[in-house]
């Protein structure tokens, strides 16, 4: 990958408190250990991970839902089987996580392993770094799975330089530009590979009846008013933007909405809004709508998850049954394959799997659950979280491609489980809608070129309270300036009082954790 990532004292009382008050039941078994020489020549113990799941135990764990209801056993009885534990879901749902963290908490209802998405929330970074939870980097190499989760990964999910749990690996970079293909047919235009191309293409859809009614309908790009995860980012990594904030060698941290790539997404977006070639009410349109429109045929370039390209397909089921898709995820602004990138804001780190310690006891019962979590990184695990039971809720072929046969019985018995899988990704399995795979295989070609937020592990006080407030002033000048109600002296005069209020003191602090853990 290129390498270009206070809440209230009560809640923190409360997270302590639960904590400590919490006890495990569970007997604590011994680990074999061999005793090797590390590379300073001094004694360490390692640890033998086939033996250590030879002795059946109980674990629980404290987990989001991302469904209406919690998954049957179907799927939990195979897990156990495999991992040799008995297993307990404590289901919290994943839309009210904070209160219903913040209610578990307080209640005494952790668990062995607790899910924890929001690494942002400051109460719980404080908890974290308050010793509360087992800190685990020492530990991922003495297990096949764990050891290959990348440096990156690794960094990216840490606290101040330490890892409290295993992270969740999802893909680290989603993002790209999906295009009828039928409308560039009918045109005679060629696949875009650059900015410029996608430009005119953009123009031909507006100008050139590509639906052929005979009615001048029709826009290049359809837009949501979302400069994450709508068009404007993706482009801007095009143009060469960083992702959130990037760093000089001088150890300068330096926000996206200086760097040049920046303005010139800004200006290829004012570009389009000026000429037409995108939906003039973008900045108040909804992600429905968006991708209704898209559906219904009124344009023909749509930039976000490349996944997004099933889902639109699915849509215009009845509509556009004619519609043809193409995804795109190498496109640059220069031509030059070298210059590749797409952003990547949070690394592709969804959260962590958490160990309190006040409910695993001590590094014999840490190295059983982390060998437990070890086994749900296999493919086989991967594989029934994912899909299910061969012959029962899916098939696959001699080329790994799954077919799910029940959708009705996969929706009930193993889509809740999808969320819990510790990596998402990297097992060269694909589903056989061609759509749908072709996104999977783009999103994990797109990990070779992601452009990561050096800040995303680390802490700034002045970001985590008044952060959201502050940016603000930098988005609501974005869009005045691509919509041509400000110049870009304007912007510069909204960056410049975004760091007034408060974003140089956040630069300071970042370039402070920064340096601390270099």
């Amino acid at each position: 990958m290129k390498k270009k990532l206070i809440g209230s004292l009560f809640i923190m009382m409360c997270f302590i408190a639960v904590l400590g008050a919490c006890s495990s039941n569970k007997p604590v078994e011994q680990t074999p250990t061999n005793v090797e020489k590390n590379g300073a020549g001094e004694e360490q113990a390692t640890t033998d991970p086939t033996e250590l799941s030879k002795e059946k135990i109980s674990i629980k764990w404290l987990n989001l839902l991302h469904t209406a209801t919690p998954p049957t056993n179907t799927l939990l009885d195979k897990i156990e089987e495999f991992t040799n534990v008995d297993l307990e879901f404590s289901w919290i749902p994943a839309a009210s996580q904070v209160e219903r963290l913040n209610t578990a908490l307080a209640s005494n209802s952790l668990a062995d392993l607790v899910t924890i998405t929001i690494l942002d929330n400051a109460s719980v970074r404080n908890a974290l770094k308050a010793g509360m939870f087992w800190e685990v980097s020492s530990y991922l190499d003495e297990f096949p799975n764990l050891k290959a989760i990348s440096d990156d990964f690794r960094t990216s999910a840490s606290i101040e330089g330490k890892l409290y749990g295993i992270p969740f690996q999802q893909p680290v970079a989603r993002n790209g530009v999906i295009i009828r293909k039928d409308w560039l047919d009918k045109l005679d235009l060629p696949i875009p590979k650059t900015t410029d191309e996608l430009f005119k293409v953009a123009e031909a859809f507006t100008k050139r009846d590509p639906d052929g009614n005979n009615v001048d309908d029709t826009t290049g790009f359809v837009d949501r008013s979302d400069l994450h995860y709508g068009a404007f980012k993706t482009l801007a990594s095009y143009f060469g933007a960083p992702s959130v904030w990037s760093v000089s060698e001088a150890g300068e941290v330096i926000p996206e909405f200086e760097h040049q790539g920046y303005i010139d997404a800004m200006d290829y977006m004012k570009k389009l809004y000026e000429s037409g070639y995108i939906n003039k009410d973008f900045a108040v349109t909804t992600k429905n709508d968006q991708q209704q429109s898209f559906a219904q045929g009124k344009s023909g370039i749509y930039v976000g998850m490349l996944l997004d390209g099933k889902n639109l397909s699915n849509l215009a089921e009845g509509l556009q049954d004619d519609m043809e898709l193409v995804l795109l995820n190498d496109i640059t602004s220069t031509g030059n394959p070298a210059d590749r990138a797409i952003w990547s804001t949070s690394n592709g780190v969804g959260g962590l799997i958490a160990f309190p310690k006040s409910e695993v006891k001590d590094e014999a019962e840490l190295r059983r659950v982390l060998k437990f979590v070890d086994d749900l990184m296999s493919e086989e695990m991967f594989t029934l979280m994912s899909y299910g039971v061969e012959g029962v809720h899916f098939e696959m072929d001699e080329n790994k491609t799954a077919t799910i046969t029940n959708t009705d019985l996969w929706m009930q018995e193993v889509q809740p489980l999808s969320s819990t899988r510790p990596r998402q990704f990297g097992y060269g399995i694909y589903e056989s809608d061609v759509l749908r795979a072709e996104g999977e295989r783009l999103i994990a070609e797109n990990t070779e070129f992601a452009v990561l937020n050096p800040m995303y592990s680390l802490e700034s006080a002045t970001h985590s309270s008044q952060g959201s407030e502050l940016i603000k002033t930098v988005h609501d000048a974005t869009y005045k300036y691509i919509l041509g109600q400000i110049t870009i002296e304007d912007f510069h005069q909204a960056v410049a009082k975004w760091r007034k209020s408060g974003g140089d003191k956040i630069i300071a602090e970042y370039e402070a954790a920064y340096k601390a853990i270099k």
